[in-house]
């Protein structure tokens, strides 16, 4: 299975009785025509292209103030670099690439903007609480839609299977959902390894020395991505494992370096990164194991048998 350009994501639709909440600004720019583009570039372009794709796929909104200076400045490029760049993605120069920015945002924040000014009218204190709800609610509603299709899910699913060993890691708040997702898959993985665990960098480096072909790692990353997991994640692809990144966004630097990207958005008003999404996306692939085959149901059937007698049965 090779890794997409660019996510499958619809944006959700907005009623007049209930406000739905949109994803990201910069997942939704993403999912534009000029986002593809730009995803395009990082996946086939020049190292200054790469570089100049992501800067705009990660500040779409800061952009279309900057002039040719400020981004060259910024990203350590040459105007006329920049100038190349536009070209290069349609646009007679960087100001029409501004110009059509402001353009594509203007669609994608119209949504934004609708959910926002019914939280101005709310108390403060609420209305945060009410946005990181809302919020939370249309990360779920985007991983249903992204596993919905079946194919990329049983296509995975059938890679694992298959895979020598699979090796699960995460550091930091991703360290807890890459230990529900491997006590999840546990009983239907015969090798079966949580690179990080109740170590470091260190331990998780020494468990990741016998990967290689054949093997697959499932690394978990949200903002603020810990470099440990990155570092890691590129010396899989070294050994030419299959990389699985569960991540928020296909502008993440885990995203560049996997094989197989599954996108957990985690955008939320107080929090630095939300893990729920991420969470259901561990729960669907455990499920989707589960269910794989009639052993895997057999084998969660004993597993319920041999731990009930220490369970409490009312």
């Amino acid at each position: 299975m090779k890794k997409s350009s660019q996510a499958d994501f619809h944006a959700p639709g907005q009623g007049d009785a209930q406000t739905q909440s949109a994803p990201s600004t910069e997942v939704a720019f993403a999912d534009t025509e000029l986002g593809r583009r730009l995803l395009a570039v990082m996946a086939d372009g020049t190292a200054s292209n790469r570089t100049i794709a992501e800067h705009l796929l990660r500040n779409p909104v800061r952009i279309t103030a900057w002039s040719i200076e400020d981004l060259a400045s910024a990203i350590g490029v040459s105007n006329a670099t920049l100038s190349r760049f536009a070209r290069a993605v349609g646009y007679a120069g960087y100001p029409d690439l501004r110009a059509g920015m402001a353009e594509t945002l203007q669609t994608v924040l119209r949504p934004v903007e609708k959910l926002r000014s019914s939280f101005d009218r709310a108390d403060p204190t609420q209305a945060a609480i009410n946005e990181g709800l809302e919020a939370t609610l249309s990360h779920l509603s985007r991983v249903a839609e992204q596993m919905a299709g079946g194919t990329q899910l049983s296509e995975l699913v059938s890679r694992l299977n298959a895979a020598r060993t699979i090796y699960v890691m995460g550091f930091g708040l991703s360290a807890h959902v890459a230990g529900l997702l491997t006590l999840g898959l546990q009983p239907f993985c015969a090798n079966l390894v949580n690179v990080v665990e109740f170590g470091g960098t260190e331990v998780a480096a020494g468990r990741l020395m016998n990967l290689g072909e054949g093997d697959v790692l499932i690394a978990i990353a949200f903002p603020r991505y810990a470099q440990a997991a990155l570092h890691l994640t590129s010396f899989a692809k070294s050994r030419r494992a299959h990389v699985v990144a569960i991540t928020d966004s296909p502008v993440s630097p885990l995203a560049q370096r996997a094989d197989t990207v599954l996108l957990a958005e985690s955008t939320h008003p107080v929090l630095s990164s939300s893990m729920t999404a991420a969470v259901l996306m561990a729960e669907t692939l455990v499920t989707a194991m589960m269910l794989s085959n009639r052993d895997n149901v057999a084998h969660a059937e004993s597993l319920t048998d041999a731990i009930s007698s220490y369970l409490h049965n009312p």
